[in-house]
């Protein structure tokens, strides 16, 4: 059975250093993420996520639950344990100010096409 879903897509900008996105790739592979960031997600309704890179441009598919309301979840993620030290770990890595906050630094996504709509 499949439960309704909401899906965000977002997109940032990594900074032009095969370096500093080699290190990005590393911080996100299987098992590298830091279990409370991973926990917090799923505590405010993030059921799966996933984000793909083309040259230094970063997008993210989030699905959540159906009745997510995304800027109440993100100001509550901000809370979260651990998740203000990963943001400013993430923040060597973004092509954005260190003092931005992620919801700043991740730009939602406006769907314009689906198929069979």
């Amino acid at each position: 059975m499949h439960l309704p879903v909401l899906r965000f897509c977002k997109t940032m900008e990594l900074r032009n250093d095969p370096a500093l996105i080699e290190a990005y790739k590393k911080a996100h592979a299987k098992g590298a993420a830091w279990p409370e960031i991973t926990q917090g997600m799923k505590d405010v309704g993030i059921l799966d996520m996933e984000i793909y890179l083309i040259g230094t441009k970063l997008f993210m598919i989030m699905d959540t639950v159906a009745d997510f309301d995304h800027d109440k979840a993100m100001a509550e993620l901000a809370t979260k344990p651990r998740q203000s030290e990963w943001e400013a770990h993430m923040s060597q890595f973004q092509d954005a100010s260190s003092d931005a906050s992620a919801d700043q630094k991740w730009q939602l996504m406006e769907r314009i096409y689906k198929l069979g709509e």
